[in-house]
Formats: structure tokens, sequence, C-alpha cells
């Protein structure tokens, strides 16, 4: 099953959105569930990252989606769910079934586990670093995700900079020829 652009991106989006889920757009958003509030994979433009042309999956989005419906279809059959035939099989689940869902996809078991995972890892991953984006421009569009896990800004000159590092203690004393702006000689 393939299905069209408004379908496709509206089960990618609840799909992203089960993995970060995040606060819904407005009353009437049915992709995303609204099960937090923040922001969460949607916003944080998990639906560009999966368009970028050095991804490669534009093309495959709507049969990705029509497969995620197929699953979303049988899941609500096997269960005697109804699902609303105005809304893609997958967003009509509502959150805890597509969380349900979405595990049993992604578990050790699952004939298309590698898709599904690869789609959850895309979402998280637009999330948790805008890697869709060039790091200071997310952060000078302040970048939800970005935004909600409090990325540092870079120093004046760009570069970042830990003046206190991550562990609490230095872990490596500095190679000895490593240049003023921090790479390797």
């Amino acid at each position: 099953m393939s299905l069209g652009p408004v379908d496709t991106t509206a089960t990618l989006e609840a799909f992203a959105d089960t993995v970060v889920p995040g606060e819904k757009r407005h009353a009437r958003d049915h992709a995303i569930a609204g099960a937090t509030g923040g922001p969460g994979a949607v916003q944080a433009g998990a639906i560009d990252m999966l368009r970028l042309p050095e991804l490669g999956l534009g093309p495959l989005m709507p049969a990705l989606a029509g497969l995620l419906c197929t699953e979303a279809t049988r899941y609500a059959l096997g269960r005697g769910k109804v699902l609303l035939p105005s809304r893609p099989a997958f967003v009509a689940l509502d959150f805890g079934d597509r969380t349900r869902l979405t595990a049993q996809l992604t578990g050790p078991d699952a004939v298309d586990r590698q898709v599904w995972v690869l789609l959850a890892l895309f979402a998280s991953i637009a999330f948790d670093n805008a890697a869709h984006l060039h790091t200071v421009k997310a952060l000078e569009q302040r970048h939800p995700g970005l935004a909600w896990l409090r990325f540092p800004a870079p120093d004046a000159d760009g570069l970042w900079r830990f003046p206190t590092y991550s562990y609490g203690k230095r872990l490596a004393r500095e190679h000895p020829h490593t240049t003023a702006g921090g790479h390797p000689a």
C-alpha cells in the first residue's frame, strides 16, 4: 500500500512522535498524540530529515508509510479495534497502541526490524542533535530539540570548548602536537 503525500507525512509524523513524543501543534492534530509537553521529534524536523536527498529515503516514504499502515491495520484487527477510516491506520491508533506496535516492529524477532529501527533512529537524532541542520544555524533558529536539551552555544569564534569536563574529570592528557584550534597535528 502506498499513501498520498498528506497521509504519508501524517503517518511518519505519528511514528516519529511515538519514538520522541511531543505536544500537539493544534487541537485537531491527529499525527501528534500529545503524550507529553514540550517539543518532540516532529517539532524538531524528523520529516525534514527523512527528506534529505543525502539519505535517499524521500522516494521510499510513501511505501514506508503504507507498510506502517498495513501493520497498524493488522495490529488493530488482531485486537478487535475499529480504526477511523478518515485517518491513516497508524495515525488512527491511540498513543498506547502506537507504542505497543512500535515495540513489536522494533523487537528482536521482527521481520522488518532494521527498517523501523532506522526510522526510529532518524526521529531520535532529528531531536537530539538536529543532524539535518548545521549546528550553529540550528542554534540560531532555536531548534526545539537542542533548546529542550539546553545544548550550549559555541564560543564567539564559532568553536565549542568545554571549560569543565563532561565526566567531571579529565579523561586523558592533551596530545603534545594538538594545535591551538584543538586539532591533531
